[in-house]
């Protein structure tokens, strides 16, 4: 949404920025250059955020760092996923029948993203082998 389109909805809304203390203490029109202002900011500030943190991750990769937890699924987990998809289940059902057999989680079940992303990257592997 625009930004000038959302400080018109706040404002017919009776929304108004408040702040209870320091340089800026009071009620502002939504509308106003302190908010606008500090919308640009916030903007500048999650893009820079997310700059970094892609940054980040490309920093690590280059080190040979994997990011995100520790994988959870082995091929005895894909195998016996692939036959209950076969049987038309959901991927919650799916889930809920499979069990972690290795480290911190070992014994819990997987959650049905972690299910769904398993699938979806066998399927691709499956139609796409070229591709690791």
């Amino acid at each position: 949404m625009e930004l000038a389109a959302l400080a018109e909805q706040l404002r017919a809304s009776g929304i108004a920025l408040e702040f209870l203390t320091g340089e800026l203490q009071g009620s502002h029109d939504p509308a106003g250059i302190v908010f606008t202002v500090l919308a640009a900011l916030s903007g500048m500030e999650r893009e820079y955020i997310r700059d970094r943190t892609l940054e980040g991750h490309e920093s690590a990769r280059s080190r040979g760092k994997t990011i995100g937890g520790a994988g959870v699924t082995d091929d005895a987990m894909l195998s016996h996923a692939l036959h209950l998809r076969e049987q038309n289940l959901s991927l919650r059902d799916i889930a809920a029948r499979l069990v972690i057999t290795t480290g911190k989680k070992k014994g819990r079940h997987p959650s049905p993203a972690t299910v769904m992303r398993m699938l979806r990257d066998h399927d691709e592997q499956t139609i796409h082998p070229d591709r690791s």
